[in-house]
């Protein structure tokens, strides 16, 4: 178990990534809420802007925030992990759909457990460790509902207006990737915030206890 000490010092380094974190996520979702074309290349761009831009925070958190340990380099890993593949959906935005979806549920598989794990091995001593818990289930559900979309759908139907549309895989595979990033960047503001003020009620309780010793 840390003591109030440590998780005052680890809240104080490390509540500005997760918000840095949450506003990745947000800009994300609100650039495939309002657009009107979900299709693969917006899937591609969208997907490899979040991975690195996350996998970017999470490498800079964990060399200035997090002290020596596992969770560091788990950490660490989930970073690079995303600065790679997001890199590879960039470089290649024509890749094809089957493709994008292999990197999108590979990338929400590795990075989803490796965040459990360090969830699971903090628990109990960081104040961050049920909001990695989180954060790792929901990437998890969400690499099985990517992996779950067949790459070939194709559901034609008639719109309110009469006009024949279709709802494809791509649209289904950006939308669920609008609505994941939308829930992680409302969790990951929460979370930051918690951290920022649970810092300032152990520091207030303890300058209290001290007073009280006096």
């Amino acid at each position: 178990m840390s003591s109030p000490h440590d998780n005052v010092a680890h809240a104080s380094r490390y509540w500005p990534w997760v918000l840095v974190r949450a506003l990745v996520a947000a800009v994300i979702a609100v650039i495939i809420t309002f657009s009107a074309d979900h299709s693969t290349a917006l899937g591609f761009v969208s997907f490899g802007a979040l991975a690195a831009a996350s996998g970017a925070v999470l490498v800079l958190a964990s060399a200035l925030a997090l002290g020596d340990g596992v969770v560091r380099w788990c950490l660490l890993a989930q970073g690079a992990i995303g600065i790679v593949l997001g890199a590879v959906a960039l470089v290649f935005p024509s890749a094809g759909l089957g493709f994008l979806l292999l990197l999108i549920g590979a990338w929400a598989v590795l990075t989803g457990f490796l965040e459990l794990y360090s969830g699971l091995r903090s628990r109990g001593r960081l104040d961050s460790s049920k909001d990695w818990l989180f954060v790792g289930g929901l990437t998890v559900v969400f690499a099985i509902v990517v992996l779950l979309v067949p790459a070939d759908y194709n559901q034609p139907f008639a719109g309110p207006d009469g006009v024949d549309r279709a709802l494809t895989a791509s649209i289904i595979l950006v939308g669920l990737l609008g609505a994941y990033s939308a829930v992680l960047g409302v969790f990951l503001v929460i979370a930051g915030l918690s951290l920022k003020w649970a810092r300032r009620a152990v520091a207030a309780s303890a300058a209290e206890s001290g007073n009280q010793s006096w």
